[in-house]
This record gives structure tokens, sequence and C-alpha cells, in this order.
């Protein structure tokens, strides 16, 4: 197992084919990472972790965990931190990262390098309402 700050990103998971895989979501402060996990979680996801998770390498994956101090509560901006869902711990096998930018239509296979381990990336505009269909459509080819 290979140690690893925690980074600065929302984590949900969703149970698949008896499995757990997690989603982590990244992108800067009111980008929209918390409130695409609440949209994740209302529809049968669980929390992570909000906004800062513990990641680590090990056996050639990436896993996810919340600091125990934020374990199972999330920021719904505008209402306040809430306790949502949890799952404690699943295998990273997305990122989604918030986008500035139009998506392009088409965009090559891209990946994230996290602690030492490549993780397929999705870049969307967190904020839009297909975005929960996107990750959930993003997810079935994993």
């Amino acid at each position: 197992m290979t140690a690893h700050p925690p980074i600065h990103a929302t984590a949900v998971a969703v149970r698949r084919r008896g499995v757990w895989k997690a989603v982590l979501i990244l992108g800067r402060s009111g980008a929209g990472k918390s409130d695409l996990g609440l949209r994740l979680i209302d529809k049968g996801w669980r929390l992570v972790s909000d906004d800062y998770t513990r990641v680590w390498a090990s056996g050639g994956a990436l896993y996810a965990a919340a600091p125990e101090t934020i374990a199972g509560r999330i920021e719904a901006r505008g209402v306040g931190i809430v306790t949502a869902p949890t799952w404690p711990l699943a295998r990273v096998v997305l990122a989604v990262e918030a986008e500035e930018a139009p998506s392009e239509r088409l965009p090559e296979p891209a990946a994230r390098m996290i602690a030492g381990v490549a993780v397929p990336l999705l870049t969307l505009d967190l904020k839009q309402a297909s975005a929960v269909a996107k990750v959930a459509v993003a997810l079935q080819t994993l």
C-alpha cells in the first residue's frame, strides 16, 4: 500500500455486478463536486468522502476513503453540511474532472495519474443535468 496525502475531491461509489466502484470528482472550489455527488447519491450511490479524500495505491489499483473527521458528511451548498448514505472505502475506477470550457463532442480517451495509478478520466460540466447520466454511462464502459 502506498500512502498519498488527501486530495481535494469528492468520492462516491455504486455497486455494479457485486463490486463497489468509486468515482473521484475533481475540480476547483465551487465547481460542483459536492453537487454532482449529491445527485449521484439521490440515484442510489453512496458517499465515500466529500471535499477531501484519502487515496492510496495497492496492487496497481487506487482506493479512496474519507478522513475520519468528515466521514459521512457532505456539503449541500446553500443548505449546509448534511449526512448521507456512505460506503467506507472503494476502488476508484473513474476520475471526473470539472471543465471550464465546452466539452469535446468525441474526446480521445484520457487518464489522470493519482498516487501512481492511471485512472480513466472524464471531463464534464459538473452542473449540467446530464452529468449524472454521463457518469453512469462512462462507468458502464469500465
